[in-house]
């Protein structure tokens, strides 16, 4: 029997969402979860994905055998770019296959795969193929990272009208405590609104809220 799959995407570049999911491995694993994190694409990389690197720090355990074998940064591409320009830059095509087979043999060695995203979830990956295409075709279910940030309230409804229009699951979003709005005010609102519109449109999905962590 498959573990689950979450495919873990941000509401923009720099919301944290490397940071998000190796603190939701790291709980998870806690809990006594058989918990591993994978890089759907690493650009601006070669040969190692650093955004692997930081979730096994953030998760305070060394490399798995699995991170060795490549099975975690299946696409690696040395552009720090949009995949689709970073592809080109390389004179590389992303190879789908090599990837859904790696994401399938963790999904069968673990209970929970957090497949980390490149950026948001309209990000093309291929002149042809947005992330959320690639999502839809697999039903992951998603996980969405936002934050208190001025201007996120616009961004969060976006991703989640995205995700609705293309019958997709929210399992969680989550609040991103590390990048807050300067303005107190702002980022308390934004957090009561966001919880108020989860409550409405996506009534199962949990609310997580990403603690500051030193």
């Amino acid at each position: 029997m498959s573990g689950q799959i979450y495919f873990v995407s941000g509401i923009d570049t720099e919301i944290g969402k490397t940071y998000a999911t190796g603190f939701l491995a790291k709980l998870w694993t806690e809990q006594g979860k058989k918990v591993i994190t994978q890089k759907l694409i690493q650009t601006g990389n070669t040969d190692i994905s650093e955004d692997i690197e930081k979730h096994r720090e953030i998760m305070g355990q060394g490399w798995f055998q699995e991170d060795h074998d490549k099975l975690t940064m299946p696409e690696i591409f040395s552009y720090p770019a949009s995949p689709h320009l970073a592809t080109r830059l390389d004179n590389r095509e992303i190879d789908f296959q090599k990837i859904e087979d790696a994401t399938q043999t963790l999904a069968e060695r673990f209970e929970i795969v957090l497949l980390e995203g490149a950026g948001g979830l309209m990000v093309p990956l291929t002149t042809s193929l947005l992330t959320i295409d690639y999502v839809a075709q697999h039903k992951f279910p998603v996980i969405l990272v936002t934050s208190g940030r001025l201007g996120s309230i616009n961004h969060t409804l976006l991703s989640l009208e995205a995700l609705k229009s293309r019958g997709l699951k929210l399992h969680a979003l989550v609040y991103n405590l590390k990048d807050e709005s300067k303005d107190p005010l702002i980022s308390q609102d934004t957090s009561n609104y966001l919880k108020d519109y989860l409550a409405i449109h996506f009534p199962e999905a949990e609310w997580i809220e990403l603690a500051k962590m030193n």
